[in-house]
């Protein structure tokens, strides 16, 4: 790392500087250049945990197959190889299912816009098998939810049934319902929002005009446009704290395509991600050498993109999974204030008022009729002094 770096990585592990090193240098002879001292002392098992957690191990292999050094244990090439062969089957299984899924929607005259996945993947990094991913997300209207559901639920997808709602606030405090496929065990996530609310972003119908169409599948099939998609994975990255570097490479690719820049910014912009934009473009930039041009400037000129990249090192400083409860207090705190500190003034007032919408807790705590649920307005500010007492009472 250049010593004009602007970001302190002193805490952050070895192994995984080293991975960083070996995701910049993508050519055969600059991973030859690598110093040997970068090797010294490295903790293999640490490595390969790693790699698994950031979901990198693709990249990982496709630098360093051709790379026979002693420096490396042969059991982590390996673990790389197998990896990426598993993954490889995993993107093509998702492949399938989203050709049938596409088609499926399209007979029933559901638009839909590819989120992530093998589109991505195909798109961004040339390769299906070079990205991971889990599951199929796809962006739909939300006036088509009713129809979207009947007809996975038709296809053998049972929904996982975890919202729980009052006053319909489910539509903007959450953004996905999730189903899974018991026989294809194949896991879908059906958005009809990018990002979980409170927040305005860019409506479908925007998305939908400015959509891009894939060359991966004969029958046409449409994922975000350059500039939309930029957008999504910067908010999605920041929103979890850029805690697996898979999301940051993506970003890191993404630079090297032809993306309007003006347009992106205005985008970022209008929806209040503009210091995101420039957060990301910070730690590319710095960890992984990404060419950060002049018209990218209107995007990474921005007085707060310094320290909310420092403040991401925390993520990489230890094995942060936001995903699988019980997440440690000290991170759950540290991640609550990042989020609000990522937020502009005008998200921050947005995200105080919707405090004082109820919340499907108070129903718990005071249940009351379907009926009189609109008095749970009035009576947030003491259900919430209630609970805190009740907390501090059992702490």
């Amino acid at each position: 790392m250049s010593s004009a770096s602007t970001l302190n990585l002193a805490n952050v592990p070895k192994e995984l500087l080293l991975i960083l090193e070996i995701l910049k240098n993508k050519n055969n002879e600059d991973i030859h250049n690598l110093k040997s001292e970068l090797f010294r002392g490295i903790d293999w098992d640490l490595f390969i945990k790693l790699s698994k957690h950031h979901r990198i191990y693709p990249i990982l292999y496709k630098n360093l197959k051709k790379f026979n050094s002693d420096l490396i244990p042969p059991y982590v090439y390996k673990f790389l190889s197998v990896e990426y062969k598993r993954n490889t089957f995993k993107m093509l299984h998702l492949c399938a299912e989203i050709e049938y899924i596409n088609k499926c929607f399209s007979e029933a005259d559901i638009q839909l816009l590819f989120l992530k996945g093998p589109i991505i993947a195909h798109s961004v990094y040339g390769d299906i098998s070079l990205r991971t991913s889990s599951d199929i997300d796809f962006l739909i209207p939300l006036s088509q939810l009713e129809n979207a559901e009947a007809l996975l639920a038709n296809q053998g997808y049972i929904k996982d049934d975890y919202i729980k709602t009052v006053l319909n606030d489910w539509k903007w405090r959450h953004h996905h319902v999730t189903y899974f496929h018991p026989e294809k065990k194949i896991k879908l996530e059906i958005h009809w929002r990018l990002n979980p609310g409170p927040g305005n972003e860019p409506s479908f119908e925007e998305l939908w005009r400015r959509k891009a169409k894939s060359n991966l599948f004969d029958a046409p099939t449409f994922f975000l446009g350059s500039e939309d998609l930029f957008l999504f994975l910067v908010s999605h990255g920041a929103r979890h704290g850029w805690s697996r570097l898979r999301w940051l490479y993506d970003i890191h690719l993404m630079l090297e395509l032809e993306i309007n820049w003006q347009t992106t910014s205005t985008l970022l912009k209008k929806y209040q991600f503009h210091n995101l934009g420039a957060q990301a473009l910070v730690l590319t930039s710095e960890l992984l050498c990404s060419k950060v041009t002049n018209d990218m400037s209107l995007v990474s000129n921005h007085f707060r993109s310094k320290t909310l990249a420092n403040d991401a090192i925390f993520y990489l400083e230890r094995m942060v999974n936001l995903h699988t409860d019980p997440v440690p207090d000290d991170v759950s705190r540290y991640h609550s204030q990042h989020l609000f500190s990522l937020m502009t003034i005008r998200r921050k007032a947005v995200f105080l008022l919707s405090i004082l919408h109820p919340y499907p807790e108070d129903v718990d705590v005071l249940p009351l009729p379907k009926k009189l649920h609109f008095l749970y307005f009035p009576l947030r500010p003491f259900i919430w002094i209630w609970k805190r007492t009740r907390k501090h009472a059992l702490s």
